[in-house]
């Protein structure tokens, strides 16, 4: 360390224990948006306020705090958890390996943005401190699951850059899919028509007008668009979902109320209205390049009505903002044919058994073959014309 201060590691019991201040140099980059809205302060402090996570969810805050000279250098969002649910990068079948070989899996921790499989940074460093807050950060949770006898540590939804770096300190990295969609300039929704094959590009064209023949009418709101009546309808909306996907939705209501407050200019409500009801409606949060996709419900079944208001609507969302790409959440091999490519996504993992670890890492070398099998045949099938989707 230069000059030989003080490197100081903390833990957290609540994001709130530091300033918003303090975390977002770490966690994001000057700009009028932010780099990735789910690591930021108010993100994972409306999680906190709201119940979201916490006592009894199975999602407890460990944050950890690298500090140099009293100054805040390093921080990462961190979670003992008492399951495997809402981190979409499954290790279902390592639990239950570890369980049978005698040993206890749960807790462990979890570096991720609850709920939300969208890549961003999760070793939140300021400018100028990368290596030694890294290093600070990996040393300080690897020394809290040793202390408290913890099966393991997991950096889910991970940078490229940082699955890199783990790797070559002895974690190990693991590769799965989803499928983005990439803004190549595009000057309207039609100049990205152009660039489909014709028959796709009529598939897409039906799809938009069968799904505007619902009867009602479709609005894009954010900011101070975004009414309370709206999120009254769109709780109806995720309930549904939620009760659908995953028994219990993973948020309360109370998030939205929070995320109104504090976030309302960093997300994007896409709603669909037929007859004075609010029928359906899709919810995006907006980075500095990405536009994400979070949540979809509906209480009303119309055709094509689902591709339009999550796909189609941020499409045209992210043109008109000059925004790159869109994530789409996680799965969905139907996006293909929406012109979303296949996309490497990743996360980094560390075991306390070592004899586990190597276990590990002879199944993530199967599997990361097996990914870029999946990802080639798809890409041969990917809706752009020929020669145009090889930098998808």
């Amino acid at each position: 360390m230069d000059g030989g201060e003080t490197l100081e590691i903390s833990m957290l019991d609540s994001v709130a224990q530091i300033s918003a201040a303090e975390w977002d140099a770490c966690a994001d980059r000057p700009g009028d948006r932010p780099d990735n809205p789910f690591i930021t302060h108010r993100f994972l402090d409306a999680l906190e306020r709201s119940g979201s996570v916490g006592p009894g969810t199975g999602w407890q805050p460990r944050h950890l705090v690298a500090r140099m000279a009293g100054e805040v250098i390093a921080v990462m969002p961190m979670y003992a958890k008492g399951h495997s649910q809402g981190e979409y990068i499954f290790d279902f079948d390592w639990a239950h390996a570890y369980e049978q070989a005698g040993g206890r899996y749960y807790p462990k921790l979890q570096s991720a943005a609850p709920f939300t499989p969208v890549t961003g940074r999760r070793f939140l460093t300021r400018a100028g401190h990368e290596t030694i807050g890294r290093g600070a950060l990996l040393q300080g949770a690897i020394q809290v699951a040793t202390n408290n006898e913890v099966s393991s540590f997991h950096a889910t939804f991970c940078t490229a850059e940082e699955r890199e770096w783990g790797e070559s300190v002895g974690l190990l990295g693991r590769v799965t899919r989803q499928f983005h969609w990439e803004n190549r300039d595009y000057a309207d929704f039609d100049a990205f028509l152009a660039d489909l094959s014709s028959r796709k590009r009529k598939a897409i064209r039906k799809e938009r007008k069968k799904a505007r023949e619902f009867g009602g009418r479709i609005i894009a709101l954010t900011g101070d668009e975004i009414e309370p009546e709206h999120w009254d309808a769109f709780w109806a909306f995720y309930q549904d979902t939620g009760a659908r996907k995953w028994g219990t939705p993973y948020l309360t209501r109370q998030f939205f109320d929070i995320a109104h407050e504090t976030m309302r200019d960093d997300m994007l409500l896409v709603l669909a209205e037929r007859d004075g009801r609010w029928v359906a409606g899709a919810l995006n949060f907006i980075g500095a390049e990405t536009l994400y996709g979070r949540y979809w419900g509906c209480v009303e079944d119309h055709p094509c009505l689902h591709f339009e208001l999550c796909y189609y609507q941020a499409i045209d969302f992210a043109i008109g903002n000059g925004i790159d790409r869109v994530e789409a959440g996680a799965q969905g091999e139907h996006k293909l044919a929406r012109g979303y490519l296949p996309t490497v996504t990743h996360s980094l993992h560390w075991f306390r058994d070592e004899g586990f670890s190597r276990a590990v890492e002879n199944y993530l070398k199967q599997e990361a073959e097996h990914i870029g099998e999946e990802i080639q045949i798809m890409m041969d099938y990917a809706p752009f014309r020929k020669g145009e989707s090889e930098n998808g």
